[in-house]
């Protein structure tokens, strides 16, 4: 089969916390005209993978922590308060655990190796296809929030370093927003998405990761000894409402989301099997809720209501120790940009040729100029749309709803297909109970997907 292959050498998948992982992870979809058919074996399946149980737990919490964190405290206060906020995470943690071990089923009886693929071979051309596009959406919008998160923190950055307040009136023309958002984005992302392969970010991405757990760190460590001008505003300790609840439901989809990235992760295991996967998906799921919940309860706690959707912005700007969180948080965007940018453009890229009929191997020499012409259209319309659109939260909600349907929605319609498939004349308790829980994920992501929707266009345009 060809594929357009994302960094596939499988043997550095060891003990990694390199954020790139992403990119080898979300490998582009293929470019044939159908899946495999069921006894059609990739090559690459009889090769067995290298990586060990303790090495794929940490890729899949690599893959899952982001820039996403930024936003929990204010997912509790949208939430209710931390009880409602721990009780929604714990109860969409099952949901999303179980949705990684159903993909890990499909990929196993399926033998594809990609999220996409996977997508395509049980559910069918249509809803590959559906599967495809919202992984481009997706990225799209990821790019964006991470544009705005850098203007975020470069206006508290520069009012330090200006000794101004963050957003003052009447201050020089290279303070603004704009000029500084696509200073950087000039200067430093679009050279970075450009090149065809980008596992030289490999020790820059090793420092983003550090800087994930540094902002955790900072923001537990400031609830419990806060700075003396830093008061307690007032916190709800209970939701305003179920819809308020529901709201929150985005973020916490959007911190989570590791499922399209997780598929090659499981077979790259040295034993790919899915009751060790699901050992393996829980360990990094816990492991991720620690760290958001840290993040999301002492943000919450320190600030109460009053929390920005990035909470790094309520901290005060003259905060030395949040500055330099404020340095990592840039210098993970930085770099994750460029990954999330080159996994969206080789879907985009598959789309493409599938639609164009065309293999790989004959479209070479037209690559390089598809290739730039496709970053430069996807940097600008980032870009463009960051700069008129600086609520990172409203961005987030979007994509969260988005991330749903990879966490609910694909995994339940594999589920209920995959069930479906089997010839058995009468159907075991289990099979119903199968075919019921996958209804119950489909549901449960279309609820998700459509309150967002909903919300963006009824609440937001028409405001």
């Amino acid at each position: 089969m060809a594929q357009l292959s994302i960094n596939s050498d499988l043997g550095e998948w060891g003990l990694s916390t390199d954020s790139g992982e992403r990119a080898r992870l979300l490998q582009s979809p293929s470019v044939d005209v159908a899946p495999k058919s069921e006894g059609e074996a990739s090559p690459e399946i009889v090769g067995r993978g290298t990586t060990s149980t303790l090495g794929a737990i940490f890729i899949v919490v690599n893959a899952c922590l982001g820039a996403g964190l930024l936003n929990f405290p204010a997912a509790f206060s949208t939430a209710g308060g931390v009880a409602a906020g721990i009780t929604l995470q714990m109860a969409m943690l099952v949901f999303i655990i179980s949705g990684l071990v159903i993909l890990a089923y499909c990929s196993q009886a399926s033998n594809e190796r990609t999220y996409q693929e996977v997508v395509w071979a049980v559910c069918g051309k249509l809803t590959g296809v559906l599967c495809e596009v919202a992984i481009a959406i997706y990225t799209f919008g990821t790019c964006i929030a991470f544009l705005i998160i850098i203007g975020d923190q470069q206006d508290k950055i520069i009012a330090v370093m200006a000794k101004e307040p963050a957003g003052a009136s009447g201050s020089p023309w290279y303070t603004d927003r704009k000029f500084t958002i696509s200073l950087t984005a000039f200067l430093f992302i679009l050279p970075l998405s450009i090149p065809r392969e980008i596992g030289f970010q490999k020790y820059a991405s090793f420092l983003s990761v550090v800087g994930t757990w540094y902002v955790t760190a900072i923001i537990i460590i400031k609830y419990i000894w806060p700075d003396k001008e830093m008061t307690p505003a007032d916190a709800l300790n209970r939701p305003a409402s179920w819809i308020a609840v529901f709201n929150a439901m985005p973020t916490i989809c959007f911190g989570f989301q590791c499922h399209v990235s997780s598929v090659p992760v499981f077979n790259s295991m040295r034993r790919p099997e899915v009751k060790t996967w699901g050992g393996v998906v829980t360990a990094a799921m816990v492991i991720a809720l620690a760290v958001y919940m840290g993040t999301g309860i002492c943000g919450f706690l320190t600030f109460g209501d009053a929390v920005d959707p990035d909470v790094l912005l309520s901290y005060p700007s003259e905060d030395m120790a949040v500055a330099v969180a404020r340095a990592f948080i840039i210098l993970s965007v930085l770099t994750s940009y460029p990954i999330l940018h080159f996994c969206g453009r080789a879907v985009v890229e598959g789309l493409w040729l599938r639609y164009q009929g065309m293999p790989v191997e004959e479209d070479v020499g037209r690559e390089r100029r598809r290739r730039v012409l496709q970053t430069l259209v996807w940097f600008l319309l980032t870009l463009l749309l960051a700069l008129f659109i600086p609520d990172i939260g409203k961005v987030i909600s979007v994509v969260g709803g988005l991330a749903a349907c990879f966490i609910f929605v694909f995994p339940g319609l594999c589920l209920i297909q995959a069930k479906l498939s089997e010839m058995e004349e009468v159907k075991p308790a289990s099979w119903w109970a199968m075919v019921s829980y996958g209804v119950l994920l489909v549901t449960l992501g279309a609820f998700i997907f459509g309150q967002t929707t909903a919300n963006a266009i009824f609440v937001d345009l028409l405001a």
